[in-house]
């Protein structure tokens, strides 16, 4: 990755809704069962009972109107007493002493009426996990937020809460030992949404079935990006790639090695390789619909295991978490996750250069040419900005030998991305105005957020070169988009939009409950989105 951002296999899927269909997960971890049921919060039996109230609302109405009246009135009282105002994550807690059978109630507030959307309920979902947490219990049981009052409908107020409650409840501890972090952990077993009307029921038990699946992929990108580099070398993610591709399941892998790309031409790759004693690999995963495909589509995904810069040597604080270079690259296996269950009728192409950017004698150098795999030269001048050099490479291949109808890559690709848009933010570039479209309308509804940057023109002059068909910087100006245009030489004619998730790949600072540190899974659920669109 160019600029600085911030001073072994998978180990497995993490989320199940209970009583729906069982996923094989790859460890014996034991995920949070999430779980609807018919009956009446008031007659329910639980160590805490989480309720809602919208900004503003003084007298409860819907489910915690019904459980106020069995309390006679307390709700309302202490909404008064407490000064309690219903804004988005507020809470309300207190013991009923025998009056419910619910141990403990607590009052979530869920902001302004007018401006409750889809992704607030996954912050609504949330905030359940987060509540649970702060409440020291390990179940809760919960209402069908979104689906009374709100008026919206029970299939997707079930998925985007359900998505929202399992990223929530995400965790990754798999390099903890026995040392004090692994004793204060905290985790939620169970949450119960609780729904009177049947019809509700079955309709919400489809949301939570989706939601479900797209956290089990979202779970898999944040757990690539998370694992230390030292067990996520190339080879590690080449094997985690294969993983997903088993028997009798529509997705199959192919991995070539260094030999093979060479006999391929690919010799920008291969230069970025060079430094690193674990030699880089490259993984085609497809998938193959039973039905005739309507549309061939290629993801392309930047796999830089590690960063350091090469010889252009990053700061030590900017190095810390590079770990997270390999994003893109988690973000297409996240995707072939879900693409196994969805059944779309769509053939996706999945392609990662798998490589690590490592400073030693044998290192590409500044003032390096190398040749890529369609012909184009490349002038060295900043071997930090490698992840454009690899993906020259990857975009070539996907053009020469898939053909796809559409490519769409997703890199970490430059520090000056997140200058531009901060670190919630996806900077999106393309050739084709549809395709943008369509990535920006996926995004929304998937609760991701992408910023469309311009591929201006005039800024393709910033990267000639004297010695060959470019260099790989341009200057430091405007270089999200520069690097953008520079992928754009790769392409050829084909339909293709780039997405920097250098930004919003990694939450350091959490300010939403269904983000925790780590890595975020940015893209997985857009990129679902975007292929559903695409065959509707």
């Amino acid at each position: 990755m160019s600029g600085s951002l911030r001073a072994g296999p998978y180990p497995g899927n993490r989320m199940r809704v209970h009583g729906c269909q069982s996923r094989k997960t790859l460890t014996d971890w034991n995920p949070m069962q999430l779980s609807i049921e018919h009956g009446e919060l008031r007659e329910h039996a639980c160590d805490l009972l989480i309720l809602n109230l919208f900004k503003g609302v003084m007298k409860p109405g819907g489910a915690t109107g019904a459980v106020d009246e069995a309390l006679d009135g307390l709700i309302s009282k202490l909404i008064k007493q407490e000064r309690f105002e219903g804004n988005l994550g507020e809470t309300l807690c207190f013991h009923t002493y025998g009056y419910l059978p619910a141990k403990k109630v607590c009052v979530l507030g869920l902001g302004e009426q007018k401006s409750f959307k889809k992704d607030t309920l996954r912050k609504v979902g949330g905030y359940v996990v987060k509540i649970a947490k702060e409440q020291k219990v390990t179940s809760v049981s919960t209402v069908l937020h979104g689906a009374g009052i709100a008026r919206m409908d029970a299939t997707v107020a079930a998925q985007a809460l359900g998505e929202g409650m399992l990223l929530a409840s995400y965790e990754f501890r798999e390099h903890f030992g026995k040392g004090t972090n692994s004793k204060k952990h905290r985790r939620v077993d169970a949450v119960t949404i609780v729904e009177m009307d049947g019809k509700t029921v079955k309709a919400a038990h489809a949301g939570l079935e989706k939601a479900s699946l797209l956290s089990e992929a979202t779970a898999l990108t944040r757990d690539l990006v998370n694992t230390s580099p030292r067990q996520m070398k190339p080879d590690d993610l080449a094997q985690s790639a294969k993983a997903l591709a088993k028997r009798g399941n529509p997705i199959a892998c192919k991995i070539l090695d260094a030999q093979a790309m060479e006999r391929m031409g690919m010799g920008a790759a291969l230069a970025v390789a060079e430094g690193s004693v674990h030699p880089p690999k490259l993984i085609h995963l497809s998938y193959t619909p039973k039905k005739k495909a309507k549309k061939k589509i290629a993801v392309v995904g930047k796999g830089v295991t590690f960063d350091s810069g090469g010889l252009s040597l990053k700061p030590a604080d900017a190095m810390t978490q590079m770990k997270i270079d390999m994003g893109g690259a988690a973000t297409v296996l996240g995707l072939f996750r879900a693409l196994e269950e969805l059944e779309l009728p769509i053939e996706v192409h999945g392609i990662v250069i798998a490589v690590e950017n490592m400073p030693s004698g044998g290192a590409y150098r500044p003032g390096d040419v190398v040749r890529a795999m369609n012909g184009m030269t490349i002038e060295i001048l900043n071997t930090d900005a490698e992840g454009r050099v690899t993906l020259a490479d990857a975009l070539s291949y996907t053009v020469k030998k898939v053909k796809p109808d559409e490519i769409v890559d997703l890199a970490t690709l430059t520090g000056a991305v997140i200058i531009a848009l901060g670190d919630d933010y996806a900077g999106l570039m393309s050739n084709n105005r549809t395709l943008a479209k369509s990535l920006v309308t996926a995004a929304k509804e998937a609760g991701e957020l992408v910023w469309e940057l311009p591929l201006a023109p005039q800024y393709d002059e910033a990267m000639k070169s004297k010695v060959a068909d470019m260099n790989n910087t341009g200057g430091r100006s405007a270089g999200s988009i520069k690097a953008g245009l520079f992928l754009q030489r790769f392409v050829d004619k084909t339909p293709w939009a780039h997405l920097d998730i250098a930004g919003p790949v990694f939450c350091e600072k959490e300010t939403r409950p269904d983000i925790p540190y780590g890595g975020t899974g940015m893209g997985v659920r857009t990129l679902v989105q975007y292929l559903e669109h695409a065959v509707s």
